[in-house]
């Protein structure tokens, strides 16, 4: 072979292993999260979504990137950035926080998967016992608070979002009712309205905030 034809062939093999290397490169998929809240709001995306994640076999950062939208509590800027969101084509929507989360996910797409969960905005705290669904309220003072637990739900949450990044079709995915409760009591708020909580109640009780 003349020495010409063999630079031209070794310059040729040179130029092409760049373009075979990125040929191979998996394509990493990327999640939207679509958040009511702000990065600090009870109903943010906790370790425990990431947890879920990671069940799925997905790591934010290694083998799958998050697009997170947080409305600020400021519900009609939803639309907006839940169509920004579709229209970065992520490969599935996360929407986490009040109802109105994933329905404006659901109203700014007809084909991306939408994963939701549910919560709903806290009673106004006026001195008077109130029983809410989240262990948030509790802490900012509410007395009792009983419902499905939020860590559960969200690792739940991740594990799903994992699935359908694997392939699975969210048709074939059941939406799932709470399987783990926490009863959660503030005894100083109880203390601060001048009640006294029962020890049978006490003593069912997930945490008790003393």
């Amino acid at each position: 072979m003349e020495r010409r034809k063999f630079i031209t062939l070794v310059g040729g093999a040179a130029a092409a292993w760049p373009l075979a290397a990125n040929a191979q490169k998996p394509i990493v998929p990327v999640i939207g999260v679509l958040e009511s809240g702000s990065a600090t709001s009870p109903t943010n995306i906790t370790a425990e979504f990431h947890a879920g994640l990671k069940e799925s076999g997905f790591v934010e950062g290694q083998n799958v990137t998050i697009e997170y939208r947080m409305a600020d509590a400021q519900y009609d800027r939803l639309p907006e950035i839940a169509a920004d969101l579709a229209g970065r084509r992520v490969a599935v929507i996360a929407a986490s926080g009040a109802f109105v989360s994933p329905l404006a996910a659901k109203s700014a797409t007809g084909t991306i998967p939408i994963v939701f969960l549910m919560g709903a905005d806290p009673v106004a705290r006026h001195a008077m016992p109130a029983m809410f669904g989240g262990r948030d309220s509790v802490l900012a003072g509410g007395l009792i608070a009983y419902g499905g637990s939020y860590e559960s739900a969200h690792r739940q949450f991740g594990i799903y979002v994992g699935r359908i990044l694997r392939g699975e079709k969210p048709a074939d995915l059941p939406v799932l009712q709470p399987t783990k409760f926490d009863l959660i009591i503030n005894l100083n708020t109880a203390k601060t309205l001048g009640l006294t909580v029962p020890k049978t109640i006490l003593a069912q009780a997930t945490e008790v905030i003393e």
